[in-house]
């Protein structure tokens, strides 16, 4: 299991850049990720740019789904201090346990909406870290959440899809509505 104060080398805060988050209903968020095929600067730099962009979003995980690279990438940190990102390249759920918790999730990539979801209270996931080496993490509370929700993610699924359909029509107008109106403020400032 990951400790709370773990921290990787190959975050400084040099030259990295916020990448813009796709928004449900957006279909690219159903693509499929495939797998990595090298860990190399290009995924490393994603991986940076993925951890800022999580960290200037307020969020606790981001899956490179979320922001139109459809590769296997997931960063997660749900440490207090927002200090220790945790990177997971290529992951595979290796166990699940039988024992469901409910809990209330939300996503960067449909803001301001949050529900109840039911997911595996532990889980076990076998995963490439940014050096490229293979490491297990065994995860419970939060981070077996969180891992659980961003490998969805990469198998093109947003946590509404667990909601009613009823439910999932209510956002999906609510945000396609908020859209129009940033769409329509935008045209409206000047330049």
């Amino acid at each position: 299991m990951l400790k709370s104060g773990e921290n990787s080398d190959i975050f400084p805060t040099s030259a990295m850049a916020l990448l813009p988050i796709l928004r449900y209903p957006d279909a690219r968020l159903h693509k499929v990720a495939r797998p990595v095929a090298a860990v190399d600067e290009r995924v490393r730099t994603l991986v940076r740019d993925m951890i800022e962009t999580m960290y200037g979003a307020q969020g606790i995980g981001l899956a490179a789904t979320q922001v139109d690279v459809h590769e296997r990438v997931v960063v997660i940190d749900v440490s207090e201090e927002r200090n220790a990102p945790l990177v997971l390249i290529n992951p595979e759920l290796l166990w699940a346990s039988a024992e469901r918790v409910m809990g209330e999730e939300g996503c960067l990539s449909v803001p301001g909406i949050y529900d109840g979801v039911e997911r595996a209270a532990q889980v076990r996931v076998r995963a490439l870290d940014e050096h490229g080496q293979a490491r297990e993490i065994e995860a419970d509370g939060l981070l077996a959440v969180c891992i659980q929700h961003e490998m969805d993610h990469l198998l093109g699924k947003v946590f509404v899809e667990y909601l009613s359909p009823l439910k999932r029509g209510r956002i999906k107008t609510k945000l396609q509505k908020a859209e129009r109106q940033d769409k329509a403020e935008r045209v409206r400032e000047p330049v």
